[in-house]
């Protein structure tokens, strides 16, 4: 329900006709010791609705008739026999239209997830990328047609996939926007099934992108497909035998539960036995489909931890089921067809465990105890943890430790720490978080919402961010008394960090994250696997600097250019001028030193800026962003289409305008356009504030606005005979041609000198930094101004805002269900790392997408071992 709460699904209805236990608190985050004896729903509504107050919650109390289902798109049942869910399902089945049914158990260290969403549902969207498109270097006449591609990226194409074109000159028959069929994807080609050897010959240009198709599925209904259960989606394939055991297991509790009334009790072998017997009589009567083997020890140990729902289990089936209904409200993404089933026995102690110590203790921590046993459970009450980050990631740690009673007795203690603080956007995943809470520090927010789900918590919370400069407050001997660190962080130096400080004091670190719908998650234990830091992703493409500069070709190219832009006007050079002003005499003689091009660079731009840009008048914050859209989108592509007309080729005789290059052409200036006023207005209103010059009202009002700007007189713009433009692809930094350096240095620091006579005494200037979550500052509108003005020159296709935002703050945007899954996954391992008794074959590193949905799990990889002469060690060792 937490989930699709914070996804925000139109309404949510709950029905529980039990009572709150003790028992239910070990996996409940809403629940508190004074909810027991209360209607689980309605103790649950109030809490629930303040995640989000845009959802309708509302509760049922009474027992559920199949008539009330009418009312709803999606139904999830988790408690329920199979005998009312076939009944169920049945009516949902031939409900027109069809009601998607998900009926979802967890039982202990097992769980299991049965999908149907009717007779034919429609997926319109696989798995949620973004269609695949290239830039078209050739296109042949001929039957089949050979199709190339330029060869700075990979094609992303598959046979089968379908295709339209755009842009294309000569060959304009492909501009239909028809979908056609491609075959034989190579990495740079691909043969189109279509016929062209009567369409014109292809000249240049052209861009190819895929369709996405949608997909239909024929759902079974439960009650065949119990028997015929069809392929099951596999999580782990050291275990590829397991699904159809624990279909079975299932059934066979559910019969015994039936026929007793109770769910087996912990540490019972004679319990124990009866559902291992129910399951072999099962077994037996299913003839040829019948298993080898029925793992009587499997059994036993679901047995025993069946009546227990632990959180860790919780938190990754809610992550999993939460997107199932979004699935089947949306169609987008593929939906799990139709059972999955997953176990983790690997948490179990390694040590057998005294029927006795299952026994419940009367306190919240009992379903716990009834699977692990209550030694266990001291470890973990005692264990001194250190959680870092409080984000998406960090609040679902803290409610799951919480529930967990990690940290809760006498010896044990949390450490979070955080250095941010808590923003609009950050509530649809973050969900300890409340609209009152936006500006506070996310840790301490954090650490109160997870002592208020329990109260034995001992936590502190910190605003600290871990690295080299904080040594001093997480310090050896803060190293040296962790049990275990738990990463939550969203960045991959961070990451290296902490992994480094774990390897150097030996601490076992549970690292994760996600990425939208994808997570992943990875144990470092130490001496049994390798560190973080063993392996790396590739680092991310960087455009070359021509290409951002003079010859984008799609919109993150003007995202990289707008963003870097932006810094050089309103950061680096207010900076600039204020070290030169703080202490002249210093900073003249260090660009003396320097002597080099980037002395003279930075000189020129302070001298720009304090006396021909100066601006002491609003107006001339205007003057100076009406003739910053000249510089940029008209006189710069007039310079760059006199020194590279469109008819130039290169020293090899190729056309220079050949793709993925895109021939630009100047824009026209007009208060008319809202666009190019918009640009002006972020622009005049943010040279202002470096300038701390007030902003009036009547800049908000686009007729005054149009106005004052009407009356900047913009001069003729004369290209340049010997402009330098970089075309050097390798080139990733500006590099300026020195002419005697020194004496243009000297001269421009005699200019400086006069004009900083004339300033008013202890003028500053205020450098702004780019933040991206404000919706008032103008950062975003400047940068998406920047960047869409841009496009326009090359014919490159806008972006707004909020896409803007993602791609120039490099967003990757976290979802509620993957966070969920993450966290659950990283939970089970916990129980491992903390009772220290496990091998390596016992962790479980993780990748998940939750789209696809896809599920592999894999034991880690050993730390290498080198050698020398007889001696042999790892990064582990000392």
């Amino acid at each position: 329900a937490k989930n699709l709460i914070l996804a925000g699904v139109k309404s949510v209805t709950l029905h529980d006709e039990g009572a709150v236990e003790l028992w239910d608190l070990s996996s409940n985050f809403v629940f508190s010791e004074s909810d027991v004896g209360k209607n689980r729903a309605l103790a649950s509504v109030q809490k629930l609705q303040e995640l989000n107050n845009a959802v309708i919650i509302s509760t049922l109390t009474t027992k559920l008739t199949k008539e009330q289902l009418s009312d709803f798109q999606a139904v999830v049942f988790t408690d329920i026999s199979f005998e009312k869910a076939i009944e169920f399902n049945d009516y949902c089945h031939n409900h027109q239209p069809p009601i998607s049914f998900i009926k979802a158990e967890v039982r202990g260290l097992f769980g299991s997830i049965f999908c149907d969403f009717g007779p034919e549902f429609t997926v319109v969207d696989v798995d949620g990328e973004d269609p695949h498109t290239g830039i078209i270097a050739s296109i042949s006449n001929d039957n089949p047609a050979l199709v190339s591609c330029v060869d700075d990226e990979r094609l992303e194409f598959q046979d089968g996939d379908l295709v339209v074109f755009s842009e294309v000159h000569g060959m304009t028959e492909l501009n239909d926007g028809k979908p056609r069929k491609i075959k034989n994807a190579k990495p740079y080609s691909f043969t189109l099934e279509e016929d062209t050897t009567q369409f014109g010959t292809y000249i240049k240009g052209g861009i190819v992108t895929q369709v996405k198709q949608p997909k239909v599925l024929n759902f079974k209904p439960l009650r065949d497909a119990i028997k015929d259960p069809g392929d099951f989606l596999l999580s782990d394939f050291s275990k590829f035998d397991r699904p159809p055991l624990l279909h079975l297991a299932f059934q066979a509790l559910d019969k015994f539960v039936s026929d007793l009334g109770r769910f087996p009790v912990a540490g019972s072998e004679g319990d124990a036995n009866k559902l291992i017997s129910i399951a072999g009589n099962m077994n037996e009567s299913l003839g040829d489909g019948r298993l080898e083997d029925i793992n009587p020890k499997l059994l036993r140990q679901f047995a025993f931890g069946s009546r227990a729902v632990l959180n860790p289990m919780a938190a990754m089936f809610g992550g999993i089921v939460g997107q199932e209904v979004v699935k089947a409200c949306s169609g987008k993404f593929h939906p799990v067809f139709q059972f999955f089933y997953f176990d983790s026995v690997e948490s179990l102690p390694t040590e057998p465990v005294d029927p006795s110590d299952f026994r419940p203790l009367n306190s919240r921590y009992d379903a716990q105890i009834s699977v692990f046993g209550s030694k266990l459970q001291k470890k973990l009450e005692d264990a001194k943890a250190f959680i870092v980050g409080s984000g998406a990631l960090g609040c679902e740690f803290l409610k799951n430790i919480a529930l967990m009673g990690v940290s809760c007795g006498n010896q044990g203690k949390l450490t979070i720490t955080d250095d941010d603080v808590i923003e609009k956007s950050n509530l649809s995943r973050q969900f300890l978080f409340r609209d009152w809470n936006i500006g506070q520090a996310k840790s301490t927010v954090a650490a109160s919402a997870a002592a208020s789900i329990n109260p034995c918590l001992k936590i502190e919370a910190l605003q600290n961010r871990v690295g080299p400069e904080t040594e001093n407050v997480f310090d050896d001997t803060f190293w040296e008394n962790l049990t275990v660190v738990i990463n939550a962080l969203d960045n991959v130096n961070a990451r290296l960090y902490v992994d480094q400080r774990c390897l150097y004091f030996q601490k076992p670190l549970l690292e994760s994250g996600t990425l939208g719908a994808k997570c992943n998650t990875q144990m470092v234990i130490p001496h049994l696997t390798e560190n973080y830091g063993a392996s790396r992703d590739p680092p991310e493409k960087q455009a070359p600097m021509c290409t951002v500069h003079s010859f984008p070709h799609n919109i993150d190219h003007c995202l990289t250019w707008a963003r870097s832009e932006f810094e050089g006007l309103l950061e680096k050079t207010p900076a600039e001028v204020n070290a030169y002003l703080s202490n002249p005499v210093e900073y003249k003689t260090a660009q003396r030193t320097a002597g080099d091009a980037q002395a003279r660079d930075n000189l020129e731009r302070i001298l720009e800026c304090l006396e021909k840009e100066k601006c002491v008048t609003f107006q001339d914050c205007i003057s100076w962003a009406r003739l910053r859209f000249e510089d940029y989108f008209v006189n710069r592509v007039k310079q760059l289409i006199y020194t590279f007309p469109e008819d130039a080729a290169t020293s090899t005789g190729a056309p220079f305008w050949s793709a993925p290059k895109r021939f630009p052409h100047p824009l026209q200036f007009s208060t008319a356009d809202p666009s190019h006023l918009q640009f002006v207005m972020a622009a005049s209103i943010l040279r202002a504030e470096t300038f701390g010059i007030q902003i009036p009202d009547w800049v908000k009002h686009p007729q005054m606005l149009a106005e004052a700007v009407d009356k900047v007189t913009v001069p003729d713009f004369q290209p340049k005979k010997d402009a330098k433009i970089v075309t050097d692809e390798k080139a990733t930094t500006l590099s300026t041609a020195s002419i005697d350096d020194a004496g243009v240095i000297n001269e421009l620091i005699f200019k400086l000198e006069l004009c900083t006579k004339k300033l008013p005494q202890g003028f500053k200037m205020k450098p702004i930094q780019f933040e991206k979550d404000d919706d008032t500052n103008y950062h975003m509108d400047l940068i998406a101004g920047l960047a869409n003005m841009r496009a326009r020159n090359y014919s490159i296709p806008e972006v707004d805002k909020l896409k803007a935002k993602f791609i120039a703050g490099r967003i990757i945007p976290a979802i509620a269900t993957s966070t969920a899954m993450a966290t659950g996954l990283v939970c089970l391992e916990l129980y491992k790392a903390l009772d220290g008794g496990h091998k390596v074959e016992d962790y479980r590193n993780t990748f998940a997408n939750l789209a696809l949905p896809l599920f592999s799990m894999a034991e880690p990889v050993p730390p290498k071992v080198i050698k020398h002469g007889d001696m042999s060690w790892t990064v582990w060792d000392r």
